[in-house]
Formats: structure tokens, sequence, C-alpha cells
């Protein structure tokens, strides 16, 4: 299998990257790349795995649909992930010396869905720790501002938040109270630092599993189908959770001690080459 192709990012887009927790890079990706994914992805709508769920109320006119980990079964996700230049522009904003795949997700909001995505970190979702990692999400659909994924500047830095079920905000992963709750951002969102960019295919964004994102729905006859890709750096161990994580990965908590490098099939290394 081919490897990774080398991308020398600029020092002022890792230094945003540590800063903001989020940057956006432009034209990343040929259209190739993005029609390599396009049918990546229409073959996961018609095949979804058992792991995908509607994300959006039975009353809203648009759907919302995620599916994950599905880079095993799926060709164009596993040639994208592997041959493109993703892994090196991930380990070079993680700082990190390599850069390892933790799951892949995908996220379809169709014409007029309503249902944002609402405020969260995805790091405690997860059954990792450590410090360096990012998420990459990309759209393979023009995105307008209003409908891109939002990040609040900065919010890396910060402390872990309560995880909460999207739909009923309801505390599934850390007991109630062990955390403490997100801020009311929408209530003033001019005391926050927001980020978020137009997007067009080729582009995407990259952000730190401690930041703050959202995302709003979509409207007109918009689709709205984005591929986001998680990386693991050099820090990163495994945390195994009482609760069920999100995405799962049954058996882990027995084939990798807690505290653990991610040293596992499931999580291959794409950067460096072998």
């Amino acid at each position: 299998m081919k490897q990774s192709a080398e991308f020398q990012l600029s020092e002022e887009t890792i230094e945003a990257f540590q800063r903001d927790g989020a940057v956006c890079v432009r034209n990343l990706f040929t259209p190739e790349e993005v029609a390599l994914l396009e049918t990546g992805i229409e073959q996961n709508l018609k095949t979804p795995s058992e792991r995908a769920k509607v994300a959006s109320r039975p009353d809203d006119p648009g759907w919302f649909f995620e599916d994950f980990c599905n880079w095993g079964d799926i060709a164009a996700y596993r040639q994208f992930i592997f041959e493109s230049r993703v892994g090196s522009v991930a380990a070079q904003l993680m700082n990190s010396e390599t850069a390892r795949l933790y799951h892949d997700h995908l996220l379809v909001k169709e014409p007029n869905t309503r249902q944002r995505t609402p405020w969260h970190q995805d790091q405690p979702y997860y059954n990792i720790d450590g410090r360096q990692n990012c998420s990459m999400w990309m759209p393979i659909d023009s995105v307008a501002r209003e409908s891109t994924l939002e990040f609040v500047g900065g919010s890396h830095l910060g402390p872990w938040l309560m995880p909460r079920s999207f739909l009923d905000s309801q505390a599934q992963w850390f007991p109630e109270g062990s955390l403490a709750d997100l801020p009311d951002i929408e209530a003033d969102r001019s005391a926050w630092n927001i980020l978020g960019w137009e997007l067009s295919p080729g582009d995407a964004v990259f952000f730190h599993m401690l930041t703050l994102h959202a995302s709003g729905g979509v409207g007109g006859n918009r689709r709205r189908r984005a591929f986001s890709v998680r990386f693991l750096g050099d820090d990163i161990t495994h945390a195994p959770r009482q609760w069920k994580t999100s995405p799962q990965f049954p058996g882990l908590e027995t084939q990798l001690a807690s505290g653990a490098q991610m040293n596992h099939e499931l999580f291959p290394v794409l950067w460096p080459r072998a």
C-alpha cells in the first residue's frame, strides 16, 4: 500500500492550531481525492454499519446520519486515509513524531435538516488520555458559513467538560456532577472567540479533541456530507471506561492495559512511512 504524501504546513498554521485548537487548511485535497471520498460516502449510506445512527428527530424535515469506524470495510475510505497527505498534516499539527489512526466518522445532513450539533468536546466521549491528538473534518459539498463547523478558540486549553447525549442532554458517560457543565455559548456568542470557515470541497478543518465545537442545520437544497478522521499522537494512552464510549471498541479493554500506548491493529500508524 502507498504511504502518506509529505505536505509541509507553515509555522503560522501549526502555531494557530496550538493556540486556538482549530485551523482551516485550504485546498489540501485534490478533486480526485474528494471524488474518492464521495464514492465511499455513498457506499456507506447505502450499506450502513451496525454502528450507524440517525441523530435527528423524527419530525425533522431533513435527516442527520452518522456512522463510525468503517475504514476496514470501505476501500475508498481506506485508500483516502492511507494514501492522502492527511497523516503527515496531523503529525505536524500535534507536534508528534507519529500519527496513528483512531477512527473515521461520517456525518451527513440532508437538505432542510434543522438538527444542530450542540456545543461539545470530543475527548470525554472517548477511551483515550493524552494531549497530542487531532481530528480532521472535511466536506465533499460546499458549506456555507452558517452551516459550517464552529469552534471556541483556545477552549482546548481548558478543563474537560461534561459530555451529554445530543438529543436529550443526558449524562450517559461520566457520572453527573463529576465534570463541569458546558457554558451557554449561544446565550452570548460575542463573549467567545468563535471560529468558523466557509468551506469548499478540498478544504479541511483540523481541531483538538478538547476544542469546543458545534454546527447548525442545513437549508434549501444543500446537502452537507462530511468525512472526519481522528488521529492519535505520541502521548496518547488507552483509558478504558466503565461505560459505553462513542464509538465503542468491543473487547479492547482485554487486549490493551489501562495506560498502554495505542499499539493495536485497530489503530495503524499513518505517519511516518513504515
